[in-house]
């Protein structure tokens, strides 16, 4: 035991949802629990059975225990508390919230991501509501929104809100860190179940077999097997001469995202809207991911204020062929949802195609036409993903054969 005190946490001016949490280990006097609380008289008591079951659970019987609670939920009380001990003492104990029914559900790896929206993973008053906006998947980011010093209070923040934060449908991301941090990181979420991991600045295939390998490890030790899907992050030069390779790494992997601003830096250029310095990237990116049969996802619009830009971007991006990017604000959501939907000179021209195809399958033809075009099975196929989507987003009624 080389430390005898620890400090965890936030306690900033503008910091809600959330604690400091200080602990001393002593010799003698039991868990004295100091808590400074403005909801003191309401929830006091149940944060000081908390606090206690948590020591309990730890096997530790003496030590000063300072909290300034900022309202926080159980769920980051006792990731910082776990957090502060582990910074004192060596254990393989956890203490586990339980996993509510919302957040006990698997995802498809081709049902529709659209809006991603990223959360630092230290910062739980952002993920509190993040459900309510609608956004297809949630990132709890525990790379580049977590300062280096603050990422080992982060895991704990974010496996408890993966077992304890209802996102209300929306599939659970986990963004982890790069290399060895990375692997390390699975060992807090996996088994939590997490929907789909981000893989940032991947640059080779090998990167994605060692992340296979390890969570094959960690399945067989803790005897869960629910999918868990992969969406690797190019975000160089690199990474984008081998994104055929990448996305074909792994079953696992379900997309593929691109971060501009990295990328940029890279090559050693400015992003711009217009988006000419990364247009070779973009549609290497989207080739690749078309023809290993996975999604291709483009990088987020940093502007939050301009919501015309985005709009104009969005739809840049599904002329290229991409099906989803992520979101740094909530706002952008519904702006980003709007554009990537079918439009319905899309979804009256794939119902057309659709009904022409079961015309003709009718009658045992073996060539079908639409007009004076003739349609095969990539069209079809086509047509069939725009009417699915448009009655997944409330576009079109799931009878419209019939009408």
């Amino acid at each position: 035991m080389d430390n005898k005190v620890s400090i965890v946490g936030s306690l900033g001016p503008k910091t809600r949802s959330d604690c400091e949490v200080k602990i001393e280990l002593t010799q003698s006097g039991g868990i004295e629990i100091d808590l400074k609380s403005k909801v003191d008289v309401m929830f006091g008591k149940a944060n000081r059975e908390l606090i206690r079951d948590i020591f309990k659970t730890f096997e530790i019987e003496n030590a000063k225990v300072t909290m300034t609670d900022k309202g926080a939920l159980p769920f980051v009380i006792s990731a910082r508390i776990e957090a502060a001990i582990k910074m004192l003492i060596n254990t393989d104990k956890e203490y586990l919230l339980p996993i509510i029914d919302a957040n006990k559900t698997v995802s498809e790896k081709e049902q529709f991501r659209f809006s991603r929206l990223y959360l630092p993973g230290n910062t739980p008053s952002m993920m509190l509501n993040a459900g309510v906006h609608n956004p297809n998947g949630v990132i709890l980011d525990l790379e580049d929104a977590v300062a280096p010093d603050k990422k080992h209070e982060a895991r704990y923040i974010v496996r408890n809100a993966l077992r304890a934060v209802d996102f209300y449908g929306a599939e659970r991301m986990v963004r982890i860190n790069q290399g060895e941090l990375g692997i390390e990181d699975l060992h807090y979420v996996v088994e939590h179940n997490v929907n789909l991991l981000l893989i940032p600045k991947c640059e080779t295939a090998e990167e994605i077999h060692r992340i296979d390998t390890e969570i094959d490890k960690i399945r067989k030790e803790k005897g869960f097997n629910y999918p868990i899907w992969y969406m690797p992050i190019i975000e160089s030069a690199l990474g984008v001469e081998n994104a055929y390779q990448i996305v074909t790494s792994s079953a696992n992997v379900c997309s593929l995202a691109i971060g501009l601003e990295d990328f940029t830096a890279d090559l050693g250029v400015r992003r711009t809207n217009e988006g000419t310095e990364s247009f070779y990237a973009r549609t290497r990116m989207v080739n690749a991911c078309k023809a290993a049969g996975v999604q291709p996802i483009d990088s987020v619009f940093s502007d939050v204020s301009d919501m015309e830009a985005l709009a104009i971007n969005v739809k840049k991006s599904k002329a290229l062929g991409f099906e989803g990017m992520g979101c740094i604000h909530p706002r952008q959501i519904p702006v980003i949802m709007q554009n990537f939907a079918p439009e319905q000179v899309e979804i009256e021209k794939a119902k057309k195609i659709i009904r022409a195809f079961k015309e003709a399958k009718a009658k045992g033809q073996g060539v079908v036409s639409l007009g004076t075009k003739m349609i095969d099975a990539p069209v079809v196929k086509r047509a069939e993903t725009t009417v699915n989507l448009a009655v997944k987003l409330g576009l079109l009624t799931r009878d419209w054969i019939n009408n």
